[in-house]
């Protein structure tokens, strides 16, 4: 238990009681150590300002208040741990209804009890907003049987649909970590047919069989450099660098942004940023760099610049396509 938990432990023992309690019964009774509560009683009464006095004829320590009642000031978490704590409670709220319930019913309540010591109970969290985009639905069942196989270190045997070839198969594979990434759910494993890691999409695992066999282990750093040295989920080793030169009106939010750990970036003189971004499969970088429209140019690689501008020109394309067909559209007005 935390100093900090200890303090709130001894504060509600003592508040609102019109008879002390006793050093003795602090140290047997509830199972303070000596030491700790010479210190946490010295908190309360120099750091908190607490009126906390020992009064012999009622037998120990109170507030000395009319009702023996005492507010302690607010205590407040440092900005990281405020965030840590409320996104994790969020993120067992949101995970999927049912995913896991069970087992982090008891984790949920006490981070509930945490938050609400601290003053922050369930309502006021509610003020914090963490907002998810394009989550997908995954089956329950199947997350909980691939997360047992994670931590058991067991092989599965799995039907997997691949959207991108539309194509549904069998795998054999050894998990090796589960990572949630933009809101998803994606299986690092080594796959037995194709005898090299591959990451898995858990919303398109269609069944799952667990097997009676351990699971092929890999190497941390192996997984590391192989599933996440590269530009976002797509795995490999980087084969190229992205050179992107954003306009100067969009540069003051993409310098705070970090698209990689080992991106590279400057300040042009005319007020552009550049940022230079290894990466693996141009897919998923490609997407990222459309949505900033205009406001950025890839400058290279050639094969990735021609992506980029086939995808703008097909866009294009569309929208005159589009126009031609509302103009000659009647509609009644």
């Amino acid at each position: 238990m935390s100093k900090f938990d200890e303090l709130y432990r001894l504060h509600r023992l003592l508040d609102g009681r019109r008879t002390g309690l006793s050093r003795t019964d602090l140290i047997t009774l509830h199972g303070f150590a000596r030491a700790t509560l010479a210190r946490l009683i010295a908190d309360l009464r120099d750091k908190l300002n607490a009126p906390l006095i020992h009064d012999k004829e009622r037998g120990g320590y109170r507030y000395d208040t009319q009702d023996g009642r005492f507010a302690l000031p607010g205590l407040w978490f440092s900005a990281d741990e405020l965030l840590a704590l409320v996104t994790l409670k969020h993120l067992l709220d949101k995970l999927e209804p049912g995913l896991l319930e069970e087992h982090l019913r008891p984790l949920q309540a006490r981070i509930e009890q945490l938050l609400t010591s601290r003053h922050l109970g369930s309502g006021e969290t509610q003020r914090i907003r963490l907002l998810s985009m394009a989550a997908r639905r995954k089956n329950p069942r199947h997350f909980q049987l691939v997360a047992s196989a994670v931590l058991q270190r067991r092989r599965l045997r799995i039907v997997y649909y691949n959207r991108e070839r539309d194509e549904t198969g069998t795998r054999e594979v050894s998990p090796q970590r589960l990572a949630h990434y933009r809101d998803n759910w994606y299986l690092d494993a080594w796959c037995h047919q194709k005898k090299s890691l591959r990451i898995f999409a858990v919303e398109c695992i269609r069944s799952v069989e667990p097997l009676l066999k351990d699971a092929k282990l890999v190497p941390e750093a192996t997984l590391d450099r192989e599933l996440a040295s590269a530009y976002g989920i797509f795995a490999g080793k980087p084969r190229a660098t992205a050179i992107l030169i954003f306009t100067a009106a969009r540069a003051r939010w993409v310098a705070e942004e970090i698209w990689h750990p080992e991106q590279q970036n400057r300040w042009m003189e005319d007020g552009r940023y550049e940022l230079r971004v290894p990466y693996s499969d141009d897919r998923e970088l490609t997407m990222d760099v459309l949505k900033y429209g205009s406001d950025v140019e890839v400058v290279a690689p050639p094969t990735l610049r021609a992506a980029v501008a086939s995808a703008l020109e097909a866009a294009a394309d569309q929208y005159r396509l589009g126009n031609e067909t509302v103009s000659g559209f009647e509609t009644d007005t």
